[in-house]
């Protein structure tokens, strides 16, 4: 297998995502079976890195996280994040430098059906995570990837600031911003980046993304994945709001600034110990509507049913500021949402020619690395 990293960098520059930071360096992902989580597993073992994931099985058939192999390539656990001894133990015996935390009950209507397992899943879950990192003596850095929909949603046009008030109508984006304070409370608590070697050695971040795309979700209630899934199955798919507005991004945009925010906590950047954006330039945030004409171009064979109006109630606009990341980062996209479909649609098109998903996982890695050219580099060594 092909390793790719990032090498140089320059004043400006995107940052640094530095494959000889990542090798050898022994990273614990929760959430390693689901689609965000299969995805920065490939490219931090691609980098080298050490991965041990802890999480349920595969929620999906296919996954992403079969498909692409990847309990050949990374030591999985596969447990309930809410069980504090056997995460304990797993904690323990992997010896973590860096944790990235990304289990969680993700989908907003499932939310309605099971408010309780999600707030279990989310809060306690989170909870669980940071109290039994508090046991880990190599420990340096924690992510803790929340939603961009921990923002209490008040449908203005403009984006929201990690300053911005937490809330959420609906049990998922409520259970989101109750995961932050929960980890506001760990920093303030256990990890402040005041006493940052002096009492401890470990900066705590938390990070907001955008809509995530790409290649290998098969998540129910989201809206590429069930088209895709509707032209597979060659029947028409229902779109409830498609005058939505969402900051639609490939899934590698937010994974590049995990993996650099990470890498800053490590460093012992205590200005990283915060909370994060990471959204789509102002630019790129698109309708459902729009999405699915662009769609429709890469696959003319998709039928849309539209339901508009009828579920639960979802917020019609949302946008994320991400002007704190590029600042101070040196964050920024690297495609468009219109590649970001694209590169979808390709991975998609591999999946049912039957092609080696790893390989194809792996190009589009080195294909987002390669399309931002100063930003980042590629070893291929």
């Amino acid at each position: 297998m092909r390793a790719y990293g990032q090498v140089g960098g320059h004043p400006g520059s995107r940052g640094m995502i530095s494959a000889k930071f990542w090798k050898n360096r022994r990273v614990l992902i929760t959430g390693h079976t689901g689609f965000k989580g299969s995805w920065l597993s490939t490219w931090l073992h691609s980098l080298g890195a050490v991965v041990t994931g802890v999480g349920l099985a595969p929620p999906f058939k296919p996954s992403l996280f079969e498909l692409g192999r990847l309990d050949q390539l990374i030591t999985s656990n596969f447990v309930d994040i809410c069980d504090q001894e056997s995460l304990t133990s797993i904690f323990r015996k992997a010896k973590p430098e860096i944790i990235i935390h990304m289990s969680a009950q993700s989908l907003v209507r499932k939310s309605y059906d099971n408010p309780v397992d999600t707030y279990r899943v989310n809060v306690l879950g989170t909870a669980t995570v940071l109290d039994c990192a508090r046991t880990v003596e190599s420990l340096r850095a924690v992510v803790n990837v929340t939603s961009d929909k921990c923002y209490e949603n008040v449908e203005w046009l403009w984006g929201y600031r990690e300053s911005d008030p937490l809330g959420g109508s609906d049990p998922y984006s409520s259970s989101k911003a109750a995961a932050e304070l929960v980890t506001q409370s760990f920093r303030r608590s256990f990890f402040p980046p005041s006493e940052y070697g002096k009492l401890h050695s470990v900066l705590l971040a938390s990070v907001r993304a955008g809509n995530v795309i790409g290649g290998g979700d098969w998540s129910s209630d989201r809206l590429i994945p069930d088209i895709l899934r509707s032209v597979a199955q060659n029947t028409a798919v229902i779109v409830r709001n498609p005058d939505a507005v969402r900051p639609w991004q490939h899934v590698l945009e937010p994974l590049c600034g995990y993996l650099m925010l990470a890498q800053k906590l490590f460093e012992g950047e205590s200005f990283a110990a915060d909370a994060w954006n990471f959204g789509p330039d102002p630019s790129e945030v698109r309708s459902v509507a729009w999405v699915i004409d662009r769609l429709k171009k890469l696959l003319p064979e998709i039928e849309v049913v539209d339901s508009r109006g009828e579920g639960p109630h979802e917020a019609r606009f949302l946008r994320l500021d991400s002007t704190k990341a590029r600042d101070l980062l040196h964050w920024t996209p690297v495609w468009n949402c219109g590649t970001a479909i694209e590169k979808t649609v390709n991975w998609f098109r591999a999946y049912q020619r039957g092609e080696d998903l790893v390989g194809v996982t792996m190009n589009q890695i080195q294909e987002y690395a390669t399309a931002s050219r100063d930003k980042i580099a590629i070893s291929l060594d």
